[in-house]
């Protein structure tokens, strides 16, 4: 597993604004897909592409284009969603496929209730949204679920991660797959009630409200 946290300016002052409770749900909707956006760019580095032939209004030249298969999106319900806009807006020929995961608060393990992915996802590069890694559980699932359907090229795309998190995804990958986790930072662990500290509260809730 790689670990990639995006050092600039703009994430930082994004991601301090997102921690402020006093932040709107509305404020922070805008706020995520503006952060996403820019974890994106660094999380599609190495994105596939091949050669194409293209002709300018002054002469021919050899530029890039993105490879087939498409890209995969996979947004984790429900607090992923809020992500999806900021990704799709910077790879827009992405497909999109959803995973229903939620943490069970006593046991701390991922709960799958939803469901919508291709069955063959070999030789596509996917990328999944979830806004915190916290004990890892939820991400693992979501990883091992892409594997099972043959994918082994997966980036995560997360806003904040614990190292607690982190420890528990690099062991379970190992050296299964080439798996690469984007965040804006590593906080500095988990409390009592496994949520990340300082972190910026339960995200789902400050996207959504409390249904």
């Amino acid at each position: 597993m790689r670990l990639h946290v995006a050092d600039h300016p703009l994430v930082a002052h994004k991601l301090t604004l997102l921690r402020d409770e006093r932040t709107p749900s509305p404020t922070f909707r805008a706020l995520v897909e503006e952060l996403v956006t820019l974890l994106a760019y660094e999380a599609t580095r190495e994105v596939r592409t091949e050669p194409k032939e293209v002709k300018t209004p002054v002469a021919t030249t050899m530029g890039t284009h993105l490879t087939q298969p498409r890209p995969l999106v996979v947004p984790i319900l429900r607090a992923g969603l809020g992500m999806l806009e900021g990704m799709t807006r910077l790879l827009p020929s992405a497909e999109v496929g959803f995973l229903g995961l939620q943490r069970d608060e006593e046991t701390l393990q991922a709960i799958t209730y939803a469901n919508r992915l291709p069955d063959d996802l070999s030789g596509r590069q996917c990328y999944v949204l979830d806004p915190m890694l916290a004990t890892g559980g939820t991400l693992v699932a979501a990883i091992d679920y892409l594997f099972e359907r043959g994918a082994r090229d997966v980036t995560c795309i997360c806003l904040i991660a614990a190292p607690e998190g982190l420890a528990v995804v690099e062991q379970h990958v190992g050296d299964r797959a080439d798996v690469t986790v984007v965040v804006a930072s590593v906080d500095e662990r988990l409390n009592e009630k496994a949520y990340i500290v300082p972190g910026l509260g339960d995200a789902g809730d400050r996207l959504y409200g409390l249904v």
